[in-house]
């Protein structure tokens, strides 16, 4: 087995078929045939089904996929290391899917301009198995809000520490978040997050009983709801960068007022270390005055 037969296994299931995948490293369709016969012959496995149009990976060849993924990235950061390119490879990074995402894109451009050696690859999920593909492997990092119980094995470093806010519409006529949230309709925040989580437990101590007026799972739509006048509403500080939510009034969540923090999760010892500490700093700064420096 050596690093072609990887790279072209690879390039077929990019490009569907061996003609496609020849073209891509460069090699005739007859070449791609035999390297690929070869690496079969020595796993001793069939990688494709040939008799599929076109070819279809067998659950052995989508296993040999994955080691070749793994084995391609550990010779490039192997290579980096070598030349002493520290910021350089490729970043597999999960995210939740919160108003947290808003800061990935602008960081990711950034990284891209500072360090051309880098490739990042983003995947959004929920947190648990953003954290349990950290652990396993499967991702080097992954942007999740603060959670309960991380495995001894992993490091989870904040870059945001925001404050939450009660919102309501434009010329609302009120000062007390408490008063408002006990007599003004609610838009409740429900999804099974740490986020939603913080804010339904605040309210709980404040032994508030809401005037729910809806159930949303997303922090961007509760924000146009009540931009539109439907009820009031608790988002974190991130959530409101728009310039439109600029004349929401916004009053203090919480007593004290409450605040969440967003970190990147990462193992411990991590070949990408140096490229996540820099992805870290990159955020803190996005997130101006509520960022939080790498300890």
């Amino acid at each position: 087995m050596d690093t072609r037969q990887l790279k072209t296994l690879l390039a077929i299931a990019a490009n569907g078929t061996f003609a496609k995948a020849a073209d891509v490293v460069g090699l005739t369709p007859s070449a791609v045939s035999q390297q690929i016969q070869a690496l079969e012959q020595e796993l001793n496995t069939t990688l494709f089904v040939r008799s599929s149009r076109p070819p279809r990976l067998t659950p052995q060849g989508l296993q040999v996929l994955e080691m070749a993924k793994d084995m391609l990235r550990s010779e490039e950061d192997t290579k980096a290391g070598l030349r002493g390119d520290r910021v350089t490879g490729t970043l597999m990074l999960g995210s939740v899917r919160s108003s947290a995402l808003n800061l990935l894109p602008a960081s990711i451009v950034r990284m891209r301009a500072r360090y051309p050696g880098i490739k990042i690859n983003l995947r959004v999920s929920l947190s648990t198995l953003l954290i349990a593909d950290v652990a396993s492997g499967r991702l080097d990092a992954a942007v999740v809000a603060e959670h309960l119980g991380f495995p001894p094995a992993l490091r989870w470093s904040p870059f945001l520490r925001e404050p939450l806010w009660l919102i309501a519409p434009e010329g609302t006529a009120v000062s007390d978040p408490i008063e408002a949230l006990k007599t003004r309709p609610f838009v409740r925040f429900r999804s099974d997050v740490p986020l939603a989580n913080l804010i339904d437990t605040e309210i709980s101590r404040l032994g508030i009983v809401t005037q729910d007026v809806a159930e949303i799972d997303t922090i961007a739509s509760i924000v146009t709801c009540v931009r539109q006048g439907l009820g009031v509403s608790v988002v974190p500080h991130v959530a409101l960068e728009d310039p439109g939510d600029g004349n929401l009034v916004r009053l203090p969540f919480g007593q004290p007022q409450v605040t969440r923090q967003i970190g990147i999760v990462e193992r411990t010892v991590s070949p990408r270390g140096e490229i996540i500490a820099r992805l870290h700093d990159i955020l803190c700064n996005l997130c101006g005055e509520h960022g939080v420096g790498r300890g």
